[in-house]
């Protein structure tokens, strides 16, 4: 039986077949444009449990979602991450399952969790350097990190660097990560400090367009890649000579919500239009299994409440504090 085109949509014509779904927003680093006083959270109220995740992934399925990528916080802090990637892995009509994670325990349980069914790593490095990587993120553990991204190439993982471009941390390492991916087959994909609810100051101070890259590679001899249909936002280079490709994602430039194909659900069960959107819509009494009926017939309905741009030109963050609240 053929699987229907994704049909969740707006009013703007977006049609959204990608879900980004939150099982936590504790983090153990300490990223100083994110948590840098570490994770705060009054642990109130309970994460999504696994039978909530699976609900919530058959229903996003039936209306035509293919990919999900599974975040945090940081989605390992959770002992049962590998029946979560399984859940979502088995639930038909997913094709592909992504994580994103800071690394730390990549290198001891990249193996369960690709045997499970994971197929697609994001991992966060914003230095190549030891000391300024444990500056940025807390912890001295890059060269762990790096074996762990060694055992997830070997395995299959398609596999994404994420770097935040730090104007005083890391946007003078441009060309060490330019030369390191030149015999890295990753994607490494330089990302523009947003603005959030509690980074004000550190934005202004830090804050650098990727438009600099851009031009830069271009003038390197970069060439464009066409997106794929359920790509994140990032406008993708390759080279010739090289064997990994660079990605910028620059949440300032100009209609760069016009290829939003994402939506958000958080770790507490509450559907989030955009990252940068207000509160969300907490549909959680609706992930019981007697009530699927309901929620395919809610989320179609929510999607007409969605903007059409997140507005962080204009200085709006919305309801995000930090990044680990949605995971990006």
């Amino acid at each position: 039986m053929t699987l229907p085109e994704p049909h969740l949509s707006d009013a703007f014509g977006r049609r959204f077949g990608y879900l980004r779904l939150s099982v936590t927003d504790q983090c153990n680093f300490r990223c100083n444009y994110c948590l840098p006083d570490g994770y705060q959270g009054s642990g109130k109220t309970a994460f999504l449990s696994l039978d909530e995740i699976r609900s919530a992934v058959g229903a996003f399925a039936a209306l035509g979602t293919r990919k999900v990528r599974i975040t945090g916080g940081e989605p390992s802090l959770r002992r049962d991450l590998p029946d979560i990637i399984r859940a979502v892995a088995s639930t038909p009509g997913i094709d592909t399952v992504a994580m994103t994670t800071n690394g730390y325990r990549l290198e001891r349980s990249v193996d369960d969790w690709v045997a499970a069914g994971l197929t697609n790593l994001n991992l966060s490095i914003d230095s190549l350097d030891p000391a300024q990587f444990a500056t940025i993120t807390g912890h001295d553990v890059l060269p762990s990190l790096l074996r762990g991204l060694d055992r997830a190439l070997a395995l299959g993982l398609k596999v994404k660097i994420n770097a935040v471009l730090l104007r005083g941390f890391n946007f003078d390492q441009l060309q060490s990560f330019l030369d390191w991916v030149k015999h890295t087959p990753v994607s490494m994909r330089f990302i523009e400090l947003m603005q959030t609810g509690d980074n004000q100051v550190f934005f202004a101070e830090n804050h650098v367009s990727g438009e600099q890259i851009r031009q830069h590679l271009l003038d390197q001899g970069w060439l464009p890649v066409l997106r794929e249909t359920n790509a994140g936002p990032a406008l993708e280079f390759c080279h010739p000579h090289y064997h990994g490709k660079i990605g910028l994602i620059m949440p300032y430039s100009r209609d760069f919500c016009a290829s939003c194909n994402r939506l958000r659900l958080s770790s507490v069960g509450k559907m989030h239009m955009c990252l940068f959107g207000e509160q969300g819509y907490d549909i959680r009494e609706l992930l019981q299994a007697d009530r699927q009926a309901e929620l395919l017939q809610t989320l179609p309905q929510l999607l007409g409440e969605k903007r059409e741009s997140h507005y962080l030109h204009q200085g709006q963050t919305g309801a995000t504090r930090h990044l680990a609240m949605l995971g990006g």
